[in-house]
């Protein structure tokens, strides 16, 4: 199993704009609830329903203690804490709640997801066109637009 990424141009700088090239992470399929409570139910001898159950119970459960800004550890899972982003001010007395403008949860991985990550590779995937254009859809979810490689220079898209 591998990571995998396209290579993706990016406009970058203030003032007078670089084309540059970066690693922007590629996913390759999303998998909804449906689908992930069949596989948990194929890995086991517990029926669907109760994996659906448990699952739901455990988004209820996540959404109660998020809501009071508690951070909730699950194992090998890993974290979920609350976080916040808000516009600096120039003193104490004028950060208030209007400057915050995005509330999130932040997932940390647990251990077990942190060794799977070291233990898989980084691969380039190929599209039609060498460079994939920023405004093309990624089918599979989110992109991070972050760089990097497994240090094998010979994949290292800026060279």
């Amino acid at each position: 199993m591998a990571f995998r990424y396209v290579v993706k141009k990016r406009m970058v700088g203030i003032g007078t704009k670089t084309e540059k090239y970066v690693a922007a992470s590629y996913s390759v399929a999303n998998i909804d609830f449906d689908r992930l409570c069949d596989q948990v139910t194929s890995q086991g001898m517990v029926p669907r329903g109760i994996v659906k159950a448990v699952l739901d119970g455990m988004i209820d459960a996540l959404c109660t203690y998020a809501s009071i800004g508690a951070t909730v550890r699950l194992g090998d899972f890993g974290s979920l804490r609350p976080g916040l982003n808000g516009k600096s001010q120039e003193d104490a007395k004028s950060v208030t709640a209007d400057v915050v403008y995005r509330q999130k949860l932040i997932f940390v991985p647990g251990q077990r997801l942190k060794n799977m990550m070291k233990q898989s590779g980084i691969t380039r995937l190929v599209t039609g066109s060498e460079i994939v254009p920023d405004n093309e859809e990624n089918p599979g979810g989110n992109e991070s637009g972050g760089g990097g490689n497994d240090g094998d220079q010979g994949e290292n898209p800026l060279g």
